[in-house]
Parts: structure tokens; C-alpha cells; sequence
């Protein structure tokens, strides 16, 4: 698992490296673009949505609804990918920090009609996750939802098949999404199957 600064050494190339993988429907990024589309397409159903995005790395998706009309806020714990960001998003509401230690207390002071995270939140523990998820619905508006795009899968047998399929290649150090084991604590939790290693989980209030 890399640390803030080799997520700002990777910061430059991230784009190209992700497209890679989902243009060869490889784990970890296959079908990276339809989860940022079908979360793109969610938040677009609101009219000028506040949202929060919960590392939004360079801002590939979050630049997008930023030019839609979009009123976006943001945290990420690398330096560089908040300044590429910021190039792209001059009015946006930007903050450093790691979310295993909360977040901005800008942020904490907002509502928000959508929250939203891709392949950023896998670093958190289960029952980080759980608090987590937990502590963002406090900070919806009424009809609000939360968005998570990342590795993820239905079962803990969908996992276990594509941590076989990737081989070496899978990462031990990361906490992928398991949905039916979410739902323990969150049982309104839905799931989404993009590909073999990725799904729009999200939740409501």
C-alpha cells in the first residue's frame, strides 16, 4: 500500500497506469471507467448537487461534475494530486488529510445531497469502514446518498475468485469491499457489479 508520497511520485502517471488496467480488464482497475460513469450519471440526476469527494486523487471524475455544475468539495492526503486537482477545479473546496483520522472540519461543517469515493476507501479496515460510513450519513441532506466506486465484490467467494485469477499480482496489504458482509452493520447497504473486481456500493438516507 503506498503512502502519501508515493501517491505523490505515482501522481503524474496515475491516470494512464488505471486506464491501462481497465483497457486490458485486469485487476485492480477493470471496469474503472463504467464506475465512474455510473456514479457520474447518479450524481447528474441533481441539479447543482453539493458534493463531497473523498479521495479524488487527480479529480478525474469529481473535474467532470465540477463543469456540470457541481458545487464540490474534496479531501485527499497527497499534496500533488490536490494540486492537479485544483488546476482543473479553481473554485473547489479542497483539503489534505488522511481519512483514518476524520475529516477537514470544513468539511465536517457542510451537508452534502452526494458523498462519494473511488478506490480510495479499500485502506480502511472493515470496522474503520463501518464507523466511517456511519459517521458521512450525518452529513447528507435529507434524500442524500453515499457513492463508493472500488474494488469490491458481493460475496467473500467473488473475492477469494478474483484474488486467484490476479495471482501475484493481488495486493495483501489492501481491505477490499465484501457487500453482504457490510450489510451486517449497514443492512441498507446496495451493491453493483461493474467487473470481475469492481461495483458501486451505495447507500441512502
Amino acid at each position: 500500500m503506498l503512502d502519501h508520497k508515493g501517491f505523490d511520485l505515482w501522481a503524474d502517471g496515475y491516470d494512464r497506469s488505471v486506464g491501462l488496467s481497465d483497457e486490458e480488464n485486469a485487476y485492480p482497475f477493470a471496469g474503472y471507467r463504467a464506475v465512474l460513469n455510473g456514479i457520474f450519471q447518479t450524481v447528474m440526476q441533481k441539479p447543482n448537487a453539493a458534493v463531497l469527494d473523498l479521495g479524488f486523487g487527480t479529480g478525474t471524475l469529481t473535474a467532470k461534475l465540477y463543469e456540470n455544475g457541481c458545487e464540490v468539495y474534496g479531501q485527499d492526503f497527497s499534496a500533488r494530486m490536490i494540486e492537479l486537482a485544483r488546476a482543473k477545479m479553481p473554485d473547489a473546496h479542497l483539503y489534505q488529510g488522511v481519512f483514518s483520522k476524520g475529516l477537514a472540519a470544513p468539511l465536517m461543517r457542510r451537508r452534502y445531497d452526494y458523498i462519494m469515493s473511488t478506490y480510495a476507501l479499500h485502506h480502511l479496515e472493515d470496522p474503520q469502514k463501518i464507523v466511517f460510513l456511519q459517521m458521512l450519513t450525518g452529513l447528507l441532506n435529507e434524500g442524500g446518498q453515499i457513492l463508493i466506486g472500488d474494488v469490491a465484490f458481493e460475496t467473500r467467494a467473488d473475492l477469494e475468485r478474483c484474488r486467484l485469477a490476479a495471482g501475484d499480482g493481488w495486493d495483501d496489504e489492501e481491505f477490499y469491499f465484501v457487500a453482504d458482509e457490510l450489510r451486517r452493520a449497514v443492512p441498507s447497504l446496495t451493491f453493483t457489479k461493474i467487473s470481475d473486481c469492481a461495483g458501486i456500493l451505495a447507500l441512502s438516507v
